[in-house]
């Protein structure tokens, strides 16, 4: 028996994941024969290991941003203490600083392949970027005074570090050892000043002498620091606070920006007023009177051009008049005022330049700017400012994601199919130049298989993005809103109000890669059913149904034992425009007595529909109200393109539909489901009497957005303080009569229904969330135009099979084990006429199901797979044994399930509430794999992870990212080499000619020997009780968590060695710091130095 891994999770929730070994809880059956014996079952433990593979998104929260010029790496934090970079599309990291304190700045050692971060809790991390999975080699904590600003000049290795207090200390960023010299604030400022100048907000040296230092204090004071004989040479004073300050390349002028919406440059030796004072935004006064009054200008930019007029740049400063203005960039350029609007507030921006030395005529070129939810380049180039087309997969919160869907190995041809369509819906406009963060190079692809990401959003967009080989790329985006009228005015939408927000938000998603049939389930109690084509129509009437689906039957009470009635046979059809006729009676037919009655809660278009190539409009199905109750949000969905049939539940019933013939099949009660075998044996109640909110609803679309009483909660839980809690006991006895039973999943397929069946046949099984299996048997017509023309019939099967929990996902094998997807049709052309050959095809096309053994004997059997949030279980069929049996959970329940399959061999992976990923085998059950991953914190993740085949799975870990995991030892072992570098070796480019008279008569840049002035033999040793050296796990290339094993060490050492061996001869020192990075695991790569001693291997 397996020890149990007991963890606290959520709220003091002690959840055990308790999984019993398969041959102690498995209940195997003698009748079952040697049959199941043979099913030879390849997958092992050690094929499992579970990692993160990479972050896609925009970074949630940003704080900070950096740039290196010479690399074209961009660098942005947040204040959740990640870090992303960026290098060319395609090559993209995350790191996480341990503490999750904030980042406030960011400073690139240029062309160095380092980074160093400072962060809201007085930390300084220095990271190496020349590894694949960059790493922290050293930090700095300050104990006693705040970090507010850093400053690392081009080229050195002194990094100046003011603080709260107005004092600047010295960092060696080699050593990550603090100088003696400090600049006390008390020095800086003049001796008859009373006040505090207040914390430091810049620090820079002047760019024609670095032995002059710039500070700027926030009170508004500006002193020019003179570092050899360490007392100020000027001070320059200003009544506003100061926000930032920058540089004219000459060294001769400075600008800084103010609380106050003004600009003042100064001439460096001119300290007792402004050359100059601008407001750009201000509006100028007749008689000479200062202009009003402006917002702070948060940072300005000073950069030059050989040709032209400068440019001067800043964000903020706009009147205060400007109320409901979108915030702004301006760029100030000669006599033109350029004022550009942001979609979100401003939190950073840089101006990218041709040159990194500051001395230099700057010539930018383009300006980064980081807002709260984009990332914006603008071309300083063309006229105009256009902005560059961003090729970053950052637009995943456009708007909220709220479900999503992954499927790797699809159809080779459907991402160009959906490219194609996708690329007629870019946005024209954008600069014509290549996008300029262009560093680093792509890893090796090693994985082949095509992938595909779905989002729905709340707009009622769905976004399809290609996920291949660990990127991510939009390929086309698709709005279901757009079938629907658009409600001008509050008063104008009485229907949609059971959706305070959001109507057109999409909950389910139900995709048929291979036919390319997509159906979408909405908020509103909407199903829309599309077909991809690659030709523009123009649909003149939507094809609309209206179901009302009703949980009771009348308002008089059943007597005990009377039977429900049996399942209807429909007739042929109905007139899709109209109300579908009910298959029992309703309460309330009329709204007479006031009650909305059998009306939708949207409105469907009554217009020609004019449909772009790509997925277009096969269907509309709305719910529709009864007797003054809104239709309740839909919980599960299936379609299936072989069938022609689409169908979906709530926690009222279930109804199916035609969606070839424009009618409904099926419309139940979940009770009517049983018949008279309801091992309950509720008896029909009154939609008006007392309600139990219960069944299997995604209602929370919005994070913190309150769910009213009367709609659907989740499956498995109520929401508390953002945690999680049984909602109610899954146990049979404790069911409360009254209770409702949503249908919580759908699977079309072709198997043995009943336990006399000699042969396969189409239906559909339905998974309740009380455990219930239930079987539907579909009689389907002959194909070709017999299709259209005669009706399916739909009929109970009378097998009933029940597990504990809610039915999560079901699958079925064939007599080899191997998986038996559901059937379905090729995809093919609809809006082109077919000549008679091709129709002539059509009649004779046959539903493809690709199962290895489709040619089944009549006495082979198949096994049903069925997973709900507490148990596991294989079914044989067509006798109905449960050959095998898992418990999966006892004191937490799976959010997720799927029948996944991995290394040619297919496993059931489940994802649990209490943070547990879990695989098993198939058809054994055996636990493979049960790793602590997370623990379930939010809805989001519960409403988006979702595990696919090779090894993949996805969830949305902020409202903004994706974090795309893998439980494949395989994955992991390749994805070093999957990902990309973001260090590159490239020359620095040469400084600036200082020009024959310079040179002969002075002038031109002013060197300092920093090492002199701030070394420990000219400035002593700094306090230890100032700030802690701590040595960082940098350069061990993210060997921690990794697979154990003397071969998997050697292969990593390996990597790491040759990584660090690429280029020696700069900086003796870094030898030390190398060889304490390797003495973790010296014992290898002493074996690997002797293999390898023609290499250098300890260079950094």
């Amino acid at each position: 028996m397996r020890k149990f891994n007991i963890r606290k999770v959520l709220d003091g929730l002690t959840a055990v994941s308790a999984v019993a070994s398969a041959a102690s809880s498995a209940a195997q059956q003698q009748q079952a024969g040697n049959r199941e014996s043979e099913i030879q079952e390849t997958l092992q433990s050690e094929h499992f290991q579970l990692c993160k593979t990479v972050r896609h998104g925009f970074p949630y929260q940003p704080s900070a941003l950096a740039f290196d010029p010479v690399q074209k790496i961009l660098a942005i934090g947040t204040q959740t203490g990640a870090l992303r970079l960026f290098g060319r599309p395609g090559v993209e990291c995350y790191c996480q600083h341990d503490s999750g304190a904030a980042v406030i700045q960011l400073q690139f050692l240029i062309n160095e392949g380092a980074l160093v971060s400072a962060l809201a809790d007085d930390t300084l991390h220095l990271w190496n970027l020349r590894q694949k999975r960059p790493a922290i080699l050293h930090s700095l904590k300050f104990n006693r005074e705040r970090i507010t600003f850093c400053h690392l000049p081009f080229q050195s290795k002194w990094l100046y570090v003011g603080t709260e207090r107005g004092n600047i200390h010295i960092v060696n960023v080699e050593s990550f050892t603090l100088s003696g010299y400090v600049i006390m604030w008390n020095k800086a400022i003049e001796l008859s000043s009373k006040s505090h100048p207040g914390p430091i907000v810049h620090i820079s040296d002047n760019p024609m002498d670095e032995g002059k230092l710039l500070i700027g204090f926030e009170s508004g004071t500006v002193v020019l620091w003179d570092l050899k004989s360490k007392k100020a040479d000027y001070r320059y004073t200003h009544d506003e606070a100061i926000h930032s300050v920058a540089w004219h390349h000459e060294g001769k002028q400075f600008i800084c920006s103010h609380s106050d919406g003004t600009l003042t440059i100064w001439n460096v030796k001119s300290p007792t007023k402004p050359f100059q004072t601008i407001t750009p935004h201000g509006k100028q006064l007749k008689d000479g009177k200062k202009p009003e009054p402006c917002k702070p200008i948060l940072k300005v930019e000073y950069k030059t051009t050989r040709a032209g007029e400068p440019f001067i740049i800043l964000s903020g400063g706009l009147s205060y008049d400007t109320v409901g203005r979108r915030p702004c960039l301006t760029v100030m350029h000669g006599k033109s005022t350029a004022v550009l609007e942001m979609d979100y507030s401003i939190v950073d921006f840089l101006t990218l330049c041709e040159t990194p030395y500051p001395n230099d005529f700057q010539e930018p070129y383009a300006v980064v700017v980081l807002l709260e939810k984009d990332l914006v380049l603008i071309d300083l180039a063309q006229n105009g400012y256009p902005i560059f087309e961003n090729p970053y997969p950052l637009t995943i919160h456009e708007s909220p994601v709220t479900c999503c869907e992954y499927f790797a190995d699809c159809p080779v041809d459907l991402i160009p199919a959906l490219y194609s369509v996708g690329a007629r819906q870019k946005r024209q406009g954008y600069s014509k130049k290549e996008w300029p963060i262009s560093g680093g190079n792509w890893g090796l692809i090693t994985q082949s298989y095509p992938e595909i990401i779905i989002t729905g959003h709340a707009d009622g967009s769905i976004k399809f993005w290609d996920a291949s080989a660990i990127t991510l790329q939009v390929l086309y985006k698709l709005k279901t809103a757009k079938v629907f009228e658009k409600s001008r005015n509050k008063d104008d939408r009485p229907n949609t109000d059971i959706v305070d927000e959001d109507p057109y938000a999409i909950q389910i998603i139900s995709w048929c890669p291979e036919s390319r049939m997509l159906c979408i389930a909405g908020v509103s109690a909407h199903v829309i059913i599309y077909r991809f084509s690659k030709q523009e129509v123009t649909t003149e009437v939507i094809p609309m149904l209206e179901v009302r689906l009703l949980y009771e039957i009348n308002d008089i009470e059943t007597p005990d034992g009377e039977q429900v009635p049996p399942l209807p046979t429909p007739g042929t059809g109905s007139n899709p425009q109209s109300i579908v006729p009910q298959s029992h009676p309703s309460t309330s037919s009329s709204s007479s007595d006031g009650l909305r009655d059998n009306v939708p809660c949207l409105k469907v278009k009554n217009s020609p529909l004019k449909q772009s190539p790509g997925y277009q409009t096969e269907l509309v199905i709305q719910l529709v109200w009864v007797s003054g109750e809104p239709p309740q949000q839909i919980t599960s969905l299936a379609v299936n393109s072989a069938y022609g049939l689409v169908v979906f539940g709530n926690c009222n019933g279930i109804a199916m539909v035609d969606y070839l013939q424009k009618t409904v099949l099926l419309n139940l009660g979940t009770i009517e489901l049983y018949g008279s075998n309801d091992p309950y044996r509720r008896e029909p109640r009154s939609p008006r009497k007392t309600r139990q909110p219960s069944g299997a609803g995604l209602c929370d679309i919005n994070e913190g957005t309150v769910v009213p009483e009367d709609r659907c909660k989740s499956p498995t839980s109520d929401v508390k303080d953002n945690s999680f809690s049984r909602s109610r006991s899954s146990s049979v006895t404790s069911i409360d009569k009254e209770s409702r039973e949503a249908i919580s999943a759908l699977h079309f397929c072709e198997t043995f229904t009943r336990k006399a069946d000699t042969s396969p046949s189409p239906c559909l099984w339905v998974g309740t969330t009380l455990g219930t299996v239930l079987v539907i048997v579909l009689n389907l017509p002959p194909g070709g135009e017999q299709r259209l023309l005669q009706p399916v019939i739909v009929s109970p099967s009378g097998t009933i099979l029940r597990l504990k929990g809610a039915i999560l996902r079901m699958a079925f094998l064939d007599t080899t084990g191997s998986l038996v997807p559901p059937a379905h049709e090729p995809w093919r052309e609809h809006n082109v006429t077919e000549d008679k050959d091709e129709k002539d095809k059509s009649k004779k096309r046959r539903p493809v199901s690709v199962s290895p053994s489709s040619s089944q004997e009549i006495s082979e059997n198949q096994y049903a797979v069925i997973c709900s949030e507490k148990q596991a279980k294989v079914i044989s069929l067509p006798s109905q044994n449960c050959i095998y049996k898992q418990n999966i959970t006892e004191t937490s329940f799976v959010l997720r399930g799927d029948i996944v399959s991995l290394s040619n061999s297919i496993c059931l992976a489940c994802f649990c509430a209490n943070g547990h990923i879990m695989t098993f085998s198939l058809p054994s059950l055996r636990p493979l794999l049960d790793v602590y991953y997370l623990p379930l914190t939010n809805m989001r993740i519960a409403r988006t992870f979702c595990f696919t085949n090779n090894g993949q799975a996805l969830y949305l870990v902020s409202p903004t990212e994706i974090q795309r995991l893998t439980y494949s030892q395989e994955t992991c072992e390749n994805l070093q080499e999957m990902l990309g570098e973001l260090f590159t070796p490239v020359e620095t480019p040469e400084a600036p000619n200082r020009g024959f008279f310079k040179g002969l008569f002075g002038g031109g840049a002013q060197s300092l020997d920093r090492e002199e002035l701030f070394g420990e033999s000219a400035s002593g040793k700094a306090s230890r009780s100032l700030a802690q050296h701590i040595p960082g796990p940098g350069g061990i290339e993210g060997v921690k968590g990794a697979a154990s094993g003397v071969v998997g060490e050697l292969a990593r050492a390996r990597l790491a060695l040759d990584e660090r061996g690429q280029k020696l001869g700069e900086l003796e020192e870094k030898t030390a710091a190398m060889l304490y990075s390797a003495d973790s695991f010296s014992k290898h790569a002493h074996e690997m130095m002797l293999k390898y001693k023609d290499k250098k291997w300890y260079q950094f």
